[in-house]
C-alpha cells in the first residue's frame, strides 16, 4: 500500500517521462504535490525505490526509471483465502526439541509490511497471528512484520522475510530498530546516535542514510528476530 503523496508523486513521474521521455525536476515535483520543501520529495522518492517503484539511473541528472505502477504490486500481492505464512526454516537460532510444544509457543500478531515510507496505519492493526517458539522471545511484547524491499540485505535481511519486534521506545546504537519518521512513515533500518542526531542507516550500497533530529525519530521496537521461507 502506499500512502496518497506517494502514489500522486509515482504518477506524476510516470506521465511526465511518458510524455517527454525525462523525469520531472525536483523543482516541478514540489510544485505538482504542493510541498514546501525539496526534502519532502527526496524523502517520498527514497521510499518509493525501496519499495521497488522507482529506481534512480546513475551517471544521469534527474534520471528516475518507473520501474512497476501500483496496479502490478497488487496483482503480485497474495490471492485472498491463502493460509497464513507459517515458516519452514527460522534462521539463526537452534530449537529445542519441545519447541513445537504448545506450552512453548506464543502467538504474536503480524501487523502488516515494514519498508521505509509504509503508511504507519500498517504497523498498528492485527492481521494474522503466528506461533513462535518462546526461546525467540523472552520478556516483553512483540509482533511481526513482513519485510518489503532490499535495503537490508546486507544485514541478512531479505524482501518477503517476517521479522519479529520487541515492542520498545528505546535503543542503543547500532542496533536494527523500527522507526517513526517524522511522525509518517515507519522503516526499519539500524539506529546510529550522532552527537544531537540520528542516523537511519541502510544495509544495502544503493541506498543513502538518512540523518534527523532527535525529535523527529520515535523507535516503535527492536529487532529480535528473523523468520524466512524457502519455496
Amino acid at each position: 500500500m502506499l500512502t496518497r503523496k506517494q502514489h500522486e508523486l509515482l504518477m506524476f513521474i510516470h506521465e511526465r517521462i511518458k510524455e517527454s521521455g525525462v523525469s520531472p525536476s525536483f523543482d516541478e515535483m514540489k510544485e505538482a504535490l504542493d510541498l514546501a520543501s525539496k526534502s519532502g520529495i527526496h524523502r517520498l522518492i527514497t521510499a518509493l525505490e525501496e519499495r521497488g517503484f522507482l529506481r534512480r539511473l546513475p551517471h544521469r541528472a534527474r534520471a528516475l526509471e518507473v520501474v512497476k505502477m501500483p496496479q502490478q504490486a497488487t496483482a503480485a500481492a497474495p490471492p485472498k483465502g491463502r493460509a497464513p505464512f507459517r515458516p519452514q526454516v527460522v534462521e539463526g537460532v537452534r530449537m529445542p526439541d519441545n519447541a513445537g510444544m504448545a506450552s512453548d509457543v506464543r502467538d504474536i500478531p503480524i501487523l502488516g509490511k515494514i519498508a521505509a515510507g509504509t503508511p504507519i496505519e500498517a504497523i498498528q492493526h492485527e492481521r494474522d497471528r503466528m506461533p513462535i517458539p518462546e526461546v525467540m522471545l523472552g520478556a516483553g511484547e512483540h509482533f511481526i512484520l513482513e519485510v518489503q524491499g532490499d535495503s537490508m540485505i546486507d544485514a541478512g535481511i531479505l524482501d518477503g522475510d517476517h521479522v519479529i519486534i520487541k515492542r520498545g521506545h528505546t535503543a542503543h546504537s547500532g542496533e536494527i530498530v523500527v522507526a517513526l519518521v517524522l511522525g509518517e512513515e515507519a522503516t526499519l533500518k539500524r539506529l546510529r546516535k550522532k552527537g544531537a542526531s540520528i542516523a537511519l542507516e541502510p544495509a544495502n550500497k544503493s541506498y543513502e542514510t538518512r540523518i534527523f533530529g532527535p525529535d523527529q525519530v520515535q523507535v516503535q521496537g527492536k529487532l529480535v528476530g528473523l523468520l524466512r521461507r524457502y519455496h
